[in-house]
């Protein structure tokens, strides 16, 4: 009964990401894209100035500053997807799966800032004074489809303790089991510790430690990636000629290739930065913000930032260090390219970068789950959520086989994106009013400068 379990969790996982919800969720992109006018292009270098300013806006409403959410969103996607994820990527769908994975980024971005424009335009204040939002808010609030809502807060709540925790941890514990010998039971009890400290203190407490954390993170493992990079650099040109050959060329085409390409690039690509998954908005309602599309702005950079830039450094390290094809998949892949550059050392940057993404994943996720709780079941679920996020937190450490878990959490992972879609194309003629009343703010205010 358990195998036939598995093979039908697998047969659903495989039919949930299937070439219809890609077409749907690139489609999207496409859509507001050419809507937007591309905003991904035309707004970038404001965005970011927007997320990293110093001057972060303190009066407006809110929970959190900008870069705080940012920080919480980027926390929950610069995951184990950004070093598991994009190998196995180019394992199965070869070097030209990278340039899919940019594809899905560039028009992910339209999707972000559409998910983030109605997570604030929509969000409410909770009965203990908190900010509430999310694909739930904007499907029952202005879509007035309860129904989905419901679907989405359920289906989100789920997801939450597969790929938002015990599928990480474990990641988090058989690194540490493999690399420095450390026994899963201390791996459990260490990480139920670090995860009860910060999340018992509710988003307040996420967003600030989030803040610290999440840049020195990145920074440590992007740096690392750079390094290679700068001492190989007449790889490079090699590197990018074989991505974009294996995606261009006849026999790419014509073998097929391309369809697997595809499937992969765009498919990870998702799932590393979940843009159309309608998690982050749930984040980007707790920030401090004047208008939807300032905060829709600085939401945009995050799948910039997690699939153009973390995810980049990782395919074309992998590509550049030619060991894709010789058996090796998923982290021994980007352990093994890491090794081969940088000797010993290599491997346990790998493992420090994947303990702190899967841990950071962690952090970010249970304020997903969190709020989807809350939304279903009220104020009263919010404690026993986060004492049972904490426990299988720890449970999902102490577990040598989670392929059930991570295959059951990526079938409700994906189901989360339907509704919240219905809800971007439905209500996307409010995301293009909002941005025109931003941009005529924006126009004010530099005018007043000028």
């Amino acid at each position: 009964m358990g195998q036939s379990f598995s093979e039908w969790v697998s047969t659903a996982s495989n039919f949930v990401w299937g070439p219809p919800l890609l077409i749907l969720l690139v489609g999207t992109g496409i859509y507001l894209t050419v809507r937007l006018g591309g905003i991904q292009i035309t707004k970038l270098p404001y965005a970011l100035k927007l997320a990293f300013s110093k001057n972060q806006d303190q009066s407006s409403k809110g929970d959190i500053s900008h870069f705080q959410a940012l920080m919480t969103a980027l926390a929950a996607t610069v995951g184990t997807g950004n070093i598991v994820g994009v190998s196995t990527a180019v394992v199965l769908g070869g070097p030209g799966a990278i340039v899919w994975m940019w594809v899905s980024g560039f028009f992910g971005m339209a999707t972000k800032y559409a998910e983030a424009v109605l997570a604030v335009k929509y969000r409410v204040t909770d009965e203990r004074g908190q900010m509430a939002g999310g694909p739930m808010y904007y499907l029952e609030r202005g879509l007035n489809q309860r129904w989905l809502a419901v679907a989405f807060a359920a289906f989100a709540s789920i997801a939450a303790f597969g790929i938002g925790n015990g599928v990480q941890t474990n990641s988090v514990a058989l690194a540490l089991k493999t690399t420095f010998d450390v026994p899963l039971y201390i791996s459990g009890i260490l990480i139920m510790i670090f995860t009860g400290a910060v999340i018992l203190g509710g988003v307040r407490s996420i967003g600030k430690v989030v803040s610290y954390f999440v840049p020195v993170m990145i920074a440590f493992y992007l740096g690392s990636g750079l390094l290679i990079m700068i001492m190989n650099y007449t790889l490079i040109p090699d590197a990018f000629t074989l991505i974009f050959s294996s995606t261009f060329s006849a026999e790419a085409i014509g073998g097929g290739a391309i369809g697997a390409a595809i499937r992969y690039g765009v498919a990870r690509g998702v799932f590393s930065n979940e843009a159309g998954l309608g998690s982050a908005p749930i984040a980007a309602a707790a920030a401090k913000t004047d208008m939807p599309g300032r905060q829709a702005l600085v939401s945009m950079t995050q799948v910039f930032l997690d699939t153009l830039v973390v995810c980049s450094v990782t395919g074309l390290t992998l590509v550049m260090g030619g060991q894709i094809g010789t058996g090796l998949e998923g982290v021994e892949l980007t352990s093994a390219t890491f090794e081969l550059f940088l000797g010993p050392a290599g491997g346990y940057i790998v493992t420090i970068g994947l303990v702190l993404f899967a841990y950071s994943t962690v952090l970010g996720w249970s304020y997903y789950g969190e709020r989807s709780i809350h939304y279903l079941f009220g104020q009263k679920s919010i404690l026993p959520y986060r004492i049972a996020f904490v426990l299988v937190a720890g449970l999902g450490a102490m577990t040598t086989n989670l392929n059930l878990v991570w295959a059951l959490s990526d079938v409700f992972n994906g189901l989360m994106a339907i509704p919240n879609l219905i809800g971007l194309l439905f209500l996307s003629g409010v995301v293009i009013a909002e941005t025109k009343r931003f941009n005529q703010q924006l126009e004010i205010e530099n005018r007043k400068v000028s």
